[in-house]
């Protein structure tokens, strides 16, 4: 039987759909957002944007020809569910009270699983997610934060971080449960992990103010400096969320997540039109020097993990949408890293193919797919 499945990708600053015949991509989508777009939704719950989200999904299978009939299985990128082992899973009634709640935090990630229920359902057919952003790998060592009732949590892209794993593992010849790795997934959220002999071990929590800041994160600030911003009286909780996460990084320095947008400015063009680059907060130079600074803090976060593998590593692999920018993100990157051991990219990564060989994989053996 034909396995035709759709593949749902909502992320932070872009949301992907995709159709695929067995093994054969009919058409895969990406709508890329600027900040405006969805400045409606900003203070609000990320379930505000389920029907604008479906609704997009939706059309793309009208616009491409796709029945709905024809559909054997719809898979969603994990959201923010309860910590769970890596794996597939079939999305519940469970599952989708957490999503909508938001267990373990508001990200558009959420929307995967609700989604691809929503369309899977009235159609008879299996929904599933694919290793959530909540895979919990990490020892012991790696939870604790200092502060007993603030414990360092796992919330990272565990599905493109450990399907780039298992590629670099293969260019090497070795398999992934033998190789050790630093894992570099960077999008609108950054994630750096230290992949020991198959099991995330230790990454920063990319979603609530960890490691790197990113296009659209502050990432770990100065803890003392946050406190006064917290309670000077200047700034409402939802002031200060946002600028953790949405209004925080390249956006706060540039007005601007869109790195092609910047890298159009720093060659001397103008602000392109709806980018949101404002040329009143960076000059063409401040604008490198953000880009420059996002690459030192990854860089630096690689090297910490260098220490947590105790310097044995068999490759740093660079993954994510910022890996399509060569001329100085990545260079200034590599060449802070490349000490430690080869580098290896997979820009983009295929977060896409990855979600539909889960599904393909679930139904392929029925009973497989993990309850959640």
């Amino acid at each position: 039987m034909a396995q035709n499945i759709l593949v749902i990708n909502p992320g932070s600053t872009s949301d992907e759909v995709g159709f695929f015949r067995g093994e054969d991509k009919v058409y895969h989508t990406v709508v890329r957002y600027a900040p405006g777009d969805l400045k409606a939704f900003e203070k609000k719950k990320v379930t505000a944007q389920f029907q604008f989200r479906k609704e997009l999904v939706v059309k793309t299978l009208s616009d491409h020809s796709i029945r709905l009939s024809e559909i054997s299985a719809v898979i969603g990128r994990g959201g923010l569910v309860r910590p769970i082992p890596s794996g597939t899973y079939v999305v519940d009634e469970k599952m989708l009270n957490d999503l909508r709640q938001g267990a373990l935090g508001d990200h558009p990630s959420n929307l995967g699983g609700l989604i691809a229920h929503e369309i899977a359902q009235p159609l008879g057919v299996p929904a599933y997610i694919a290793d959530p952003v909540v895979v919990d790998e990490l020892e012991p060592l790696a939870r604790y934060s200092g502060m007993p009732e603030n414990p360092r949590l796992s919330i990272f892209h565990a599905l493109n971080q450990k399907r780039v794993a298992r590629l670099a593992a293969a260019k090497l010849g070795r398999p992934y449960e033998e190789c050790n790795f630093i894992v570099m997934h960077g999008g609108g959220g950054i994630s750096v992990g230290a992949h020991k002999q198959g099991r995330v071990v230790d990454v920063n929590n990319a979603l609530d103010g960890d490691g790197p800041f990113t296009p659209q994160r502050s990432g770990g600030v100065p803890a003392g400096g946050l406190a006064r911003m917290c309670f000077g009286g200047h700034y409402a909780l939802d002031d200060i969320k946002l600028k953790l996460k949405g209004r925080g990084g390249l956006v706060a320095y540039t007005g601007t997540s869109d790195i092609v947008a910047l890298k159009k400015y720093i060659q001397g063009g103008p602000a392109p039109e709806g980018s949101g680059l404002d040329e009143r907060k960076a000059t063409p130079a401040a604008a490198r020097e953000c880009l420059e600074a996002m690459a030192y803090q990854i860089a630096k976060e690689i090297g910490a993990l260098a220490a947590v593998l105790a310097g044995r590593v068999d490759a740093v692999v660079l993954t994510g949408g910022i890996v399509h920018e060569t001329d100085i993100i990545v260079p200034a990157i590599e060449s802070r890293v490349r000490w430690i051991a080869p580098v290896l990219s997979f820009p983009g990564g295929d977060e896409m193919r990855a979600l539909r060989d889960a599904a393909a994989g679930a139904l392929s053996q029925p009973g497989s797919a993990r309850n959640y």
